[in-house]
């Protein structure tokens, strides 16, 4: 019994080792990022951020809040995500819950169909012509529609609804003379929160976040999400310089605001996803355990 107990022990402490090892890793590049996001550009070219902050400033965020582009980014990724994953979502719920119903005729080809799109596409060239000659260059349409529907969220979303709506619940609400949409507006959405509640977090990081569909369909910089503005600071440097200034202090200072906007502008870019996640979090183990299994 004592060997065992000691036994148990050894394992209980190797696990804490590696876990404690995993959590270091995922954390030291959120804290190395705030750490930079806080530390003068001197400090940042010369790289001498390890861990905390050098020569804290917030001269970093000073920037961000001057630099105009990035709030015009910033309000059209908000607008692009809230219209997108609502779009999504309706779409994605009016799509799982007939495939949900064993009396749906046709639902065996329909997800087959959906799951021939998982595997193929039609490539970048063919969606590019769809959605120019559609007229959705240079709109958010653009970004938001041609990847409305995720077929694996529709999976997941109607394997939940088969493994959470009881067949006696639609059969009493359609003796109580119950239509198929009331029924699935008034007792299939408000049973169904979980499921809901982690594939808006899913859909919108992914809108959030993207910046490939934006580079391609997106000509306007008035319309370019957060993402793409942040990939020019990154990778351009593009800050608000003076024309013609050639002064090698000016040059230098102005290296040193680029350095600096660049981690401030992720720490902005960051911040309304790291808000909603906690709220959301308490529905990730129902919903997304019960719509994974026996997909």
């Amino acid at each position: 019994m004592n060997k065992k107990i000691s036994q148990d022990k050894v394992v209980y402490f190797i696990n804490y080792i590696l876990l404690a090892l995993l959590l270091v890793i995922e954390l030291y590049p959120l804290i190395y990022i705030v750490s930079c996001s806080f530390s003068s550009g001197d400090a940042l070219m010369a790289g001498r951020v390890r861990f905390l902050p050098v020569a804290p400033t917030l001269d970093s965020y000073k920037a961000v809040f001057e630099y105009s582009s990035i709030w015009v980014g910033y309000s059209n990724s908000l607008l692009y995500t809230l219209v997108g994953t609502f779009i999504s979502i309706t779409l994605t719920l009016f799509a799982a819950y007939p495939l949900s119903r064993d009396d749906f005729k046709g639902k065996k080809i329909l997800m087959g169909i959906f799951l021939f799109t998982m595997m193929f596409s039609g490539g970048l060239i063919p969606s590019y012509l769809l959605v120019k000659n559609l007229g959705l260059i240079d709109t958010m349409w653009a970004i938001i529609l041609p990847g409305s529907v995720s077929a694996y969220n529709v999976i997941v979303a109607r394997t939940y609804f088969k493994q959470t709506i009881p067949k006696e619940l639609l059969e009493a609400a359609q003796m109580d003379g119950c239509e198929d949409f009331k029924f699935f507006k008034s007792i299939v959405i408000p049973l169904s929160t979980p499921i809901i509640a982690v594939l808006c977090l899913w859909t919108a990081v992914g809108i959030w976040n993207s910046y490939f569909n934006p580079m391609i369909y997106i000509n306007d910089e008035a319309k370019f999400p957060l993402q793409l503005v942040l990939r020019r600071i990154l990778l351009l440097s593009q800050v608000n310089l003076s024309k013609g200034n050639v002064d090698p202090m000016v040059i230098q200072k102005n290296m040193y605001l680029s350095e600096m906007l660049k981690y401030g502008t992720i720490i902005i870019s960051t911040l309304p996803l790291m808000i909603i996640y906690p709220f959301i979090q308490k529905y990730f183990v129902k919903g997304v355990m019960v719509g994974s299994v026996k997909g």
